[in-house]
């Protein structure tokens, strides 16, 4: 069977490149390729600024809120797309169908009608000086590149480009060359909703395409999702033309479960924070300290609940609540670390091994993993796995769990579960994280900024200064009364 072939995204339309080079998609649920993308050549690359720019002249000129209604277009197609986007973004990445119908298109749509609405609400200001007075505009940037994901391709793309589009901006999107399908339909429904040719084009490829965005002089601003050690150099890259930025990066977050908490809700976090998405997200809760006096009584509801209440599986089966990884080189990682926790003396409370579900043999599977006797200075316990691994440690003292808590280079996200509310603000404030929940975990709704502390992130993603961070300010001062000159 041949496979189909997808081409980048440019002013509207796909380009083909001049080499034909292309690179394959696989199924992560079966191991199969299941399309083929063609890679951005200089060609394809020098297209999309070219048409950037005719896009961005356009757009630009457009009122904020001519603006806003194409982008609220673009928000119902996307509702009613939602369970054919879901299918395509499962396929994609091997999360669960329940998770993508009701999370990846949902939240993406929510954050784009967000910023949809923000958009003709952008004010300056004026102030008088003297006879004379001067104001301010929030004006849009130029192009800017967003480089994603592979987790939550679609959401990503909407995150970075309702902002981005609703400020004035035009936007070059490389997805993760792992997730490509999501970010081309997002494009041709930005299409479809009437904007203009080349305000969000999309370019395909690896890394060498992304060095590519981040170095171009005519880009202003480049918006990263990813690990740590690829928004290093994103950043390095970004200081040839001193481009802003926006780093969204890797987390080893801690959750600290005390013991006036409530168990049940408190292992529901613990479980949403390292199984969903097959722990396949940056925020999640992978350090669970519990207090000594609820300890076993935690493990116990965990164990319990991890053993009978997940299923692996093919994930377009809606009954399936935990997916594949993205990838066999992935979870050979995560196996890794899973031998790495037990070399250390880390004991497995349940899983630590590969699956092979019926439905799904031949997918990357591994299963939901609970590791206890952990101390802080573990491998599982201090690097980043992003995959189902939980690491569970015990404190008695509050300061004292603060301080392990925040014994990290990394600050993406915390939570506190405790029923005394004092304590609940006394703690999350003095944990050093950007995106922090009390009793509750996982949530990002549109109004809320997110981002991190520490090597986990610059700048945020969502909520009112996220729009303000796709524009620029400039003064405009007005002489009202004669220029007093000494010539």
């Amino acid at each position: 069977m041949t496979l189909p072939v997808y081409q980048n995204f440019i002013h509207g339309q796909f380009v083909a490149n001049n080499g034909g080079n292309t690179f394959s998609v696989k199924n992560p649920a079966t191991g199969q390729e299941i399309y083929h993308v063609e890679e951005a050549d200089e060609y394809v690359l020098a297209q999309a600024i070219e048409s950037a720019k005719k896009g961005f002249a356009q757009w630009s000129a457009m009122s904020p809120v001519e603006r806003s209604r194409i982008l609220l277009k673009a928000v119902a197609l996307l509702r009613e797309r939602n369970n054919e986007l879901a299918r395509l973004e499962v396929l994609d990445t091997g999360k669960p169908i329940q998770e993508a119908d009701c999370v990846d298109v949902e939240t993406g749509a929510d954050v784009i009608e967000y910023f949809a609405g923000l958009a003709p609400a952008q004010l300056g200001s004026q102030q008088t000086v003297g006879q004379d007075f001067f104001y301010t505009r929030r004006e849009p940037l130029g192009i800017c590149a967003g480089i994603g994901a592979w987790n939550y391709p679609l959401q990503i793309a909407c995150w970075k480009s309702g902002p981005a589009l609703a400020a004035g901006n035009a936007m070059i999107f490389k997805p993760s060359e792992e997730t490509p399908m999501g970010a081309i339909k997002l494009a041709e429904i930005f299409i479809e909703a009437g904007m203009p040719a080349g305000v969000f084009n999309v370019v395909q490829g690896a890394a060498n395409v992304g060095q590519w965005l981040t170095t171009h002089h005519d880009i202003e601003k480049v918006s990263f999702t990813g690990e740590v050690g690829t928004g290093k150099k994103v950043m390095q890259s970004a200081t040839s033309n001193l481009k802003e930025v926006t780093m969204e990066l890797g987390g080893k977050s801690p959750l600290l479960v005390f013991d006036d908490a409530d168990i049940s809700q408190a292992v529901s976090a613990a479980m949403l924070g390292n199984f969903y998405t097959q722990g396949e997200i940056c925020t999640n809760c992978t350090r669970v300290y519990v207090h000594k006096n609820i300890y076993d009584a935690f493990l116990a509801e965990l164990k319990t609940r991890t053993e009978n209440n997940i299923i692996a599986g093919d994930p377009l089966d809606p009954d399936v609540n935990l997916g594949a990884l993205i990838s066999e080189k992935h979870q050979k990682l995560v196996l890794d670390y899973i031998e790495k926790g037990k070399a250390e003396g880390a004991t497995l409370l349940t899983g630590g091994y590969a699956l092979s579900p019926e439905s799904a043999p031949n997918g990357y599977f591994v299963a939901p993993t609970v590791f206890v006797d952990c101390h802080d200075d573990m491998t599982i316990v201090k690097e980043e796995i992003f995959g189902p691994v939980m690491s569970v440690l015990v404190f008695e003292d509050e300061n004292d769990v603060i301080a392990r808590a925040n014994n990290t280079d990394l600050g993406l996200a915390a939570g506190v579960f405790s029923t005394n509310i004092q304590r609940a603000h006394r703690v999350i404030h003095q944990l050093k994280a950007g995106i922090c929940w009390i009793n509750s975990y996982g949530n990002s709704p549109a109004e809320m900024p997110v981002g991190g502390y520490k090597q986990s992130g610059i700048g945020r993603e969502n909520g009112v200064e996220t729009l303000n961070s796709y524009t620029q300010t400039k003064s405009v001062y007005v002489g009202m009364s004669q220029i007093e000159s000494p010539f």
